[in-house]
């Protein structure tokens, strides 16, 4: 656990851009049943907040992907990142939407990728990689060579794991559950019992609302 991490982690459970709620569960789309919220979209009214998630990534990104080429946003929760992140690295800037538009030049991709540039693409969250995995799809349709993807904040689920090594593409990020989690036993947001159901639910998140009840 870096520090960074922890640093991050408190960040977003200080903004309440994550809230964890183990006792009054949220219910996503999909139906499954979720002891915490994320929308790391409020991070964008906090100066400092956002000046520390983009050095955080440029850091990641000069240490580990020296050679990139491009940063890409994926619409829309990324975007705003990906433009600081692209600022610091005095690199160019694309962003790519879920889909091309179906009006105009119908384009998926936005800004210029030249053929076999080196990209780095960025979001907000990751949860099963789905929705990036398509963006990094249009990208690689392009002919960009995506290096990896990243985000601020990675719920650290199998189903990533599995959908990345799939994809044969590398994934990072800036804070994650794990950590997060632990920063908030340590502030004192959760109780022992708190943490260990939040622990639970990430191992097997189908299943966590019925073993609760």
């Amino acid at each position: 656990m870096s520090d960074t991490a922890s640093i991050i982690a408190n960040d977003l459970l200080t903004i309440q851009a994550v809230t964890l709620r183990p006792q009054a569960p949220f219910t996503w789309a999909s139906g499954i049943k979720s002891p915490i919220y994320t929308d790391n979209r409020l991070t964008i009214a906090y100066p400092a907040v956002r000046q520390r998630i983009a050095a955080g990534i440029a850091a990641i990104i000069k240490r580990d992907y020296p050679q990139t080429e491009v940063i890409a946003g994926v619409a829309t929760a990324g975007i705003p990142h990906a433009a600081w992140v692209a600022q610091l690295l005095e690199l160019p800037l694309i962003y790519v939407r879920s889909k091309p538009k179906d009006h105009g030049a119908g384009r998926q991709i936005e800004g210029v990728l030249k053929p076999g540039q080196k990209v780095v693409m960025l979001d907000d969250l990751i949860s099963t990689g789905g929705s990036v995995l398509q963006a990094a799809k249009a990208v690689q349709a392009a002919a960009g060579d995506i290096q990896a993807v990243g985000s601020i904040f990675s719920y650290g689920l199998a189903a990533a794991t599995t959908n990345f090594e799939a994809a044969k593409l590398p994934l990072f990020s800036l804070t994650n559950y794990a950590t997060l989690i632990k920063v908030a036993r340590d502030k004192g947001d959760i109780t022992d019992a708190e943490l260990a159901s939040l622990h639970t639910w990430r191992q097997d998140p189908q299943n966590w609302h019925a073993d609760m009840q």
